[in-house]
Order: C-alpha cells, then structure tokens, then sequence
C-alpha cells in the first residue's frame, strides 16, 4: 500500500468513526447518512485512491479544476457534485459531468442548468443552497439565496425540465445570528428542509456539516455531510 493510500485510508477510517458516533448519539442509523469527499485542490490520483477505498460521492467548487479531473476519473463509479458558486458562464461544462448542483440560489441560474441539462440530454439533480445569514432578497457571503427565497426556488427547479429537485444545502454562516451556532443553523436548515418536503415531498437530501461541524450537522439531521480537509488534509494554497 502507498503511503498516500494508507494516509487516506486512515483518515477515512477515523471520519466514519466520528459520523458513526454522531449518529449513534442523534438515535439515528448509521446508513441514513452520505459522506461526501470534497476533492478540491487535489489531483486525480487522490480521487482515484479514493474509489478504491470505497468513496463514491466527490464534491468539487471550481469548473476550472473540476471538468478536467471528472474527465480523467471518467471510469470510476463515482456521483460528482458541484458545491461552489456558479456563474451562468460555467453551466454547461458542469452539466457535463456533474450528477449534482448542491449550490442553485438564483432563477437565472435555475433557467440556465435547465437549458444546460436539455442540451447534454442529462437530468441534473439541484439542491438550494441556503444563505442563513442573508436578509430576505439579499445573497449570503458565502453564496445561497435568503430562507424566504426558497420556497421559489425549488418550485422553479422542480417544474424545469432536465432538473430534479432534491433538497437543501448550506454552509454554516461566519456572520450574523447564526454565526457560530452550528447546531442552531443546521436545525434552521432541517425546518426550511420541512417546509420543503411538505411542497415536494421527494425533496428529502439535506446537505451540511463540514470537516469542522460534522457532528452538529448529524445530530441536527443532515442526510449528507461534505468533509475535505478531514480525509485529505489541509489544503494547499490556490495560486
């Protein structure tokens, strides 16, 4: 085994201890929770080593990086998910690969990865992201619409054709009430997930919780948790 495999390794056994743990703690089974490996600033052959090692969910932010390394990991059985904040200019290469938008906060981009999806004969599965931080008809800092844009939202997403409306995501906010607050946010998240689901009951996948916050992001009732730098390391600097 290489030394970066038995890096990896370690560390995606010492992530399944914690999630396992959380769940245990929340009352919940192990099973109801995805792990989401973000890849970010690492090269293919870590996303390689990853599917080896039983990861089947990767999460990336940046097309530029992301298209490239999609395409050389094309024969992995693998579900790629897009986090970061889109600009209509880069939908159709994310339509391309990705099997997941995690990060839809805007009509205009509902219309363009709907007319991405159309021409790639794909069906793209959108999560909304949720700016927990923002005001109502304001953009969180770290991209997502504000709580009462929502519900517009994934009514757009679930009536666009070549979009499939699958749930929530957010990122735990670094200003405003919930600054600091995990818990509290992530249980914000599971309330607007509820408002959701009772409009479009399939619209189940709740996406929080980082390296940081995973066992916040469980016990609060998040289906998906994103974790990077827990199973990679810490990241390099982005030039």
């Amino acid at each position: 085994m290489s030394d970066r495999r038995a890096e990896l390794a370690a560390n995606l056994a010492h992530v399944e201890e914690r999630i396992s743990a959380a769940c245990a703690a929340a009352g919940r089974e192990r099973d109801e929770v995805t792990l989401i490996v973000v890849t970010k600033t690492y090269p293919a052959s870590d996303v390689r080593l990853l599917a080896g090692l039983g990861v089947r969910h990767v999460a990336e932010n940046r097309d530029q990086e992301a298209a490239p390394k999609a395409a050389e990991c094309s024969d992995l059985p693998l579900e790629w998910h897009f986090v970061g904040q889109l600009q209509t200019n880069k939908v159709r290469s994310v339509a391309g690969y990705a099997h997941m938008v995690q990060s839809v906060d805007r009509l205009k981009l509902v219309d363009a990865l709907a007319g991405a999806a159309a021409r790639a004969g794909r069906e793209l599965g959108c999560l909304i992201q949720v700016a927990l931080d923002a005001e109502s008809g304001e953009t969180g800092s770290r991209g997502g619409a504000a709580p009462n844009a929502v519900a517009q939202l994934a009514d757009a997403v679930a009536a666009a054709e070549g979009l499939r409306l699958e749930g929530v995501m957010t990122v735990a906010p670094l200003s405003g009430p919930y600054a600091g607050r995990q818990l509290a946010a992530f249980e914000r998240l599971m309330e607007i997930a509820s408002c959701m689901r009772a409009e479009h009951p399939a619209a189940n996948m709740v996406s929080a919780g980082m390296s940081n916050d995973l066992e916040e992001a469980v016990l609060a009732g998040a289906t998906h948790v994103r974790v990077g730098t827990a199973v990679l390391g810490v990241r390099p600097r982005l030039r």
